[in-house]
């Protein structure tokens, strides 16, 4: 399979993504749109024209009400919601909590929010997506699911010891597995799914980083100053592949693949030395169907 090109780069702002590109009449759900790279996905989504709605957990005017870590608000946010979507950008997240926590229905809070609430969401609205004819649905993930697959016989780590960056790195898995999953069921209905990675950028979704851990990623000096290494992006290009997947003409019928910088990442061996690519575990398509059962089962339970 040749992996896509485009002709954009790590650089490229969201808003040249789109220059050129007229969305009106398309309307598109971005979760956690009200800061970081999602508020700049909404502005360059709607500087195109697009009716962007952003769901978010504390929501400002004009914004709508969405816990993804509570089934009971996806569901009301689901049932509020009339006509077709275009896109979802299941942007929302939370990164490495220090303890571990669960959601109302038992599950690692990381995980409950970062992909069975947008599993939820995805499915939900399976019939509005249809509805226009050609949707796109967009997962954030991370390079962080290279060193995690999903562990289906203790996702919530209710055995074994709770670790931060394993728990964030298998909720980012599953989100790569969600794509796969809606990849396979919904080709007929004209949607798309495709998953990204957007890079490290300065954003709220570091607030549980201690002081050390920014400096081993080069992004604070020992006065605790924040630094911006060559490698880190500003929220404007970190949210360009995002953007990319959810509205751009290059990316139509497109689907099941993952995206860093603006191109698709190959399939790697995943494991501890991985460092690009996409994991084989993270689009394996039995493991992607185990943990669509799994999801469904949840979230008509929870």
């Amino acid at each position: 399979m040749t992996l896509i090109s485009t002709p954009f780069n790590a650089k490229t702002t969201a808003a040249e993504i789109l220059a050129g590109v007229d969305l009106t009449g398309r309307r598109i759900i971005v979760t956690g749109g009200a800061s970081g790279i999602g508020l700049e996905t909404v502005r360059a989504l709607r500087g195109a024209g697009a009716e962007v709605t952003v769901a978010t957990r504390n929501p400002a005017s004009g914004e709508r009400a969405l816990d993804l870590s509570d089934l009971g608000s996806v569901r009301a946010f689901v049932a509020g919601w009339t006509g077709p979507v275009h896109a979802i950008v299941a942007n929302a997240g939370i990164m490495a909590v220090p303890t571990r926590q669960v959601a109302a229905n038992g599950w690692e809070l990381q995980l409950a929010t970062n992909f069975l609430g947008h599993f939820a969401l995805v499915t939900g609205l399976h019939e509005n997506l249809r509805q226009a004819g050609d949707a796109r649905v967009v997962t954030v993930s991370s390079g962080a699911h290279l060193g995690v697959p999903f562990d289906f016989d203790d996702p919530h780590f209710e055995r074994r010891p709770y670790d931060p960056w394993a728990a964030y790195g298998q909720s980012k898995t599953a989100e790569v597995l969600l794509v796969v999953g809606v990849a396979r069921r919904w080709a007929a209905d004209g949607v798309t799914a495709n998953s990204l990675n957007p890079g490290y950028i300065h954003t709220n979704l570091q607030r549980h980083l201690d002081d050390a851990t920014m400096r081993a990623f080069g992004a604070m000096d020992d006065e605790g100053n924040l630094l911006t290494p060559d490698y880190y992006k500003t929220p404007e290009q970190g949210a360009a592949t995002s953007v990319l997947l959810a509205a751009s003409p290059l990316l139509d019928g497109v689907t099941g693949r993952y995206f860093l910088d603006n191109q698709e990442e190959g399939v790697v061996p995943g494991g501890p030395d991985a460092t690009g690519g996409v994991a084989d575990w993270a689009v394996d398509p039995a493991v992607a169907d185990r943990l669509w059962d799994h999801a469904l089962k949840a979230t008509l339970n929870g």
